[in-house]
């Protein structure tokens, strides 16, 4: 695996980790009863996107290091994924 296939494969762990940590611990100004005028309801009070931005980058690596753990010492080898993807035989 090259350095260039490694940078990318961890980039989209990255993204696909952050929209699923984005809406944790939000809360709505409707919610904490802080609303500004002019602006929506449902906006965060409070976004701290930096702490979330920290918790992706942590999770995104431990599952790419479980990613690049298996590819490297071959536990789903390609003839397996192979197997249960085709069409059930009938």
């Amino acid at each position: 695996m090259t350095v260039t296939t490694i940078i990318a494969i961890y980039v989209l762990v990255w993204w696909v980790t952050f929209f699923a940590v984005l809406p944790f611990g939000v809360r709505s100004q409707h919610e904490s009863g802080d609303f500004i005028e002019g602006t929506d309801p449902g906006a965060p009070a409070i976004h701290r996107v930096w702490i979330k931005v920290l918790y992706t980058t942590v999770i995104s690596a431990a599952i790419f290091a479980a990613m690049y753990f298996a590819y490297v010492y071959d536990l789903l080898p390609l003839e397996f994924l192979k197997r249960i993807s085709q069409p059930p035989v009938s």
